[in-house]
């Protein structure tokens, strides 16, 4: 018989290495990884038997988890179990996309890819396509009834001017801008950044004029535009409401989800300037008083960094899309791209330097 005591030690360290596996540094690493990993074999990889057997991995291991008293007061929460249910929904309906994308690139030699027998693939919108969207409203607001009904809104108490929870969040869909807030001035955060996200979507038709791929799934057909496109909504979306939802604790501190939320664990105060790094620990000397000399290496380093990455792409992994393209069409697309992954590259540095700005003109309300 195996030991009670035995047991338990082992399920402590499995919670303990479940923590770590969640700091947000790794958890962005192994997500990112498993991503690539996925587009790389998904001819091999999405297959609804390896998708069952994930799935029952998820479910045991959240059953499992819930045996925890700090990781159910989390997942538990009425809130909380719509992201459950989010991450198990992306997991799902990703895998069946790459499983419909893996058959339409096998059959990318016939008329239409996605047509399996031969035919015209086209199916009339009366009555096949609204009979099927008919099933799904209604299964849909019989879900929401039952649910509704087990899982009551969790309400609080009248709003108090003179108190405020802790930690204070956003509601989901806002989780990702206030995790984004940490690294970036608000403004940036709150109005740059959306707004470059909008007027991205409004330029795709304008920027990729590729007309393979529409109507269809595919991955061999687009590979950039998809990868681009499922980093952007899976790493640096749906995993930003799970890290605000169930690792930013009180003070917005990061806790694992076996962790026992504490308020007075002090938050994560540590908080370096590039001006700093380089004038006093590399260079040896003062910081210089005037704000622009003051900011010259993060403002030298950022513009390399948007003027030398769209060439440096050109020559290596985007020649054939810059020959497709053009040269406008090009610069905005890498303008875009290079402010998205801004983001995951600010991440990394406050992770590991503690880096607080890039540039830190607080003079002008200009802090990057």
């Amino acid at each position: 018989m195996v030991d009670a005591n035995t047991s338990l030690a082992g399920f402590e360290g499995a919670k303990e290495a479940v923590d770590w596996a969640c700091r947000p540094p790794v958890l962005m690493a192994a997500t990112t990884a498993a991503l690539a990993l996925l587009l790389a074999g998904y001819r091999r990889l999405a297959k609804p038997v390896l998708g069952g057997v994930a799935a029952l991995a998820a479910v045991g291991a959240l059953l499992l988890g819930l045996q925890d008293a700090n990781f159910r007061s989390i997942v538990a929460k009425p809130d909380n179990v719509a992201i459950i249910a989010l991450v198990f929904a992306l997991g799902f309906f990703l895998g069946r996309a790459l499983r419909s994308a893996a058959m339409n690139d096998r059959r990318r030699g016939q008329v239409r890819p996605d047509s399996p027998d031969g035919d015209d693939g086209l199916v009339l919108t009366w009555p096949d396509l609204v009979y099927v969207e008919l099933i799904a409203v209604l299964l849909a607001t019989a879900v929401l009834i039952v649910w509704a009904i087990l899982l009551p809104a969790p309400l609080e108490q009248p709003a108090d001017p003179n108190w405020a929870p802790n930690p204070a969040k956003a509601p989901w869909y806002f989780l990702g801008l206030q995790e984004m807030l940490v690294y970036f001035d608000p403004w940036l955060a709150g109005v740059v950044f959306p707004g470059l996200i909008i007027l991205g979507l409004l330029a795709i038709p304008y920027i990729d004029r590729n007309p393979r791929g529409n109507g269809y799934y595919t991955v061999a057909e687009r590979p950039f535009a998809v990868s681009t496109f499922l980093f952007g909504f899976v790493v640096l979306g749906v995993l930003f409401i799970v890290i605000g939802t169930f690792l930013r604790g009180p003070n917005w501190s990061f806790y694992g989800p076996f962790e026992f939320w504490d308020p007075h664990r002090p938050g994560d105060l540590a908080q370096v300037e590039l001006s700093s790094l380089f004038w006093v620990d590399v260079m040896g000397g003062e910081i210089p008083g005037h704000c622009l000399v003051r900011e010259l290496p993060g403002i030298v380093l950022l513009g390399l960094y948007f003027l030398s990455g769209p060439l440096l792409l050109r020559l290596t992994v985007l020649r054939r899309i810059y020959r497709s393209m053009g040269f406008i069409r090009y610069s905005i697309m890498t303008f875009l791209l290079l402010a998205m992954l801004l983001l995951p590259i600010k991440m990394v540095l406050r992770w590991s330097l503690n880096l607080h700005y890039i540039i830190g003109l607080g003079e002008w309300s200009m802090n990057i």
